[in-house]
């Protein structure tokens, strides 16, 4: 009998919703496996280049209070040494795997779609919050036709299923959700991290040797729910992985009540052991103590009447 969190994402077949966030375990394959092992019905693997990257020197990341900003710079042993972990992951991890790449030309995007494709994954995480070399060091994120001309070449390199990353730090996210769904997106992952920065007033220096980074944790939940929710207001229609801010079951909820098919959780898995076993066994507890009988049921009353998504 299939759990109550069981969900389906492009055809695919999830235990439970919680989906281990790029960045949080690296590109080593046995801390994806861990992630799986630790409960999370996916895992998806740090944002890779075609080649090797340095990153950013140290400090690269701070964490103050239930919130982090970094600026790693996306350092990677590039795509081949990937290529490898993937596979290792495949065999041991026991839950769907989501390859995650970044590129600055469209052509890269399109090369490291079929690369990464050898290694199988389930699913490959497309994030295009990372400067457009062709286009003046624009993000493909903040424009629609950049992010649409991404979408269309990723599309074109593989028959696996992809999810278009999308960045808050943008005027219209609704707008970019749109192109990407119009130019053959399987999915949306809403949000990528806000832009922060903290400074040292004695020192009167940045934390960061990068001076600014991206935000995240608690504190960028509410910016997450609304992406979702405006995306869904404004009809997207293809699936949405809610990412930002979750760290117990009713942020969950939360997330499933804008809009999202499945949740996305990042920093809060750095500092909670057992953290997806936790939130699995939170938010079946939410459902049963509110009389929600599957995830389907967790959606916005709007207007007084009970609305359905449009997916």
């Amino acid at each position: 009998m299939a759990s109550v969190l069981e969900t389906s994402l492009c055809g695919i077949t999830l235990h439970n919703p919680f989906i281990l966030a790029s960045g949080i375990r690296d590109l080593n394959s046995a801390l994806l496996v861990r992630a799986a092992k630790e409960g999370a019905g996916a895992v998806t693997s740090k944002s890779v280049s075609l080649a090797p990257r340095l990153g950013h020197p140290n400090p690269t990341v701070v964490f103050h209070g239930g919130i982090m900003l970094n600026a790693v710079g996306l350092s990677g042993p590039g795509i081949d040494a990937e290529i490898k972990e993937l596979k290792a992951a495949k065999r041991a991890a026991g839950v769907p795997i989501i390859a995650s790449v970044f590129a600055q030309s469209v052509e890269d995007f399109y090369e490291l779609a079929y690369r990464i494709s050898e290694a199988e994954p389930e699913m490959i995480e497309v994030n295009i919050s990372c400067p457009n070399v062709a286009n003046e060091g624009r993000m493909f994120s903040a424009c629609a036709p950049d992010a649409a001309d991404v979408t269309h070449a990723v599309k074109k390199a593989t028959s696996i299923p992809i999810s278009i990353k999308l960045s808050p730090n943008v005027t219209d996210i609704a707008e970019i959700a749109h192109a990407v769904e119009a130019a053959g997106a399987d999915c949306i992952t809403a949000i990528n991290t806000v832009g922060g920065m903290f400074i040292d007033p004695i020192a009167r220096r940045p934390l960061l040797s990068n001076k600014v980074g991206g935000l995240s944790g608690s504190l960028i939940k509410p910016v997450a729910l609304k992406a979702v929710w405006e995306i869904r207001r404004r009809g997207v229609k293809i699936p949405v992985i809610g990412t930002g801010g979750i760290s117990v079951g009713k942020d969950a909820a939360e997330m499933f009540c804008a809009g999202a098919n499945a949740i996305g959780v990042g920093t809060a898995a750095m500092g909670r052991e057992n953290l997806f076993s936790s939130l699995c066994l939170e938010l079946e507890k939410f459902m049963s103590e509110n009389n929600y009988r599957s995830l389907k049921d967790l959606k916005l009353i709007e207007d007084g009447s009970d609305a359905s998504h449009p997916y």
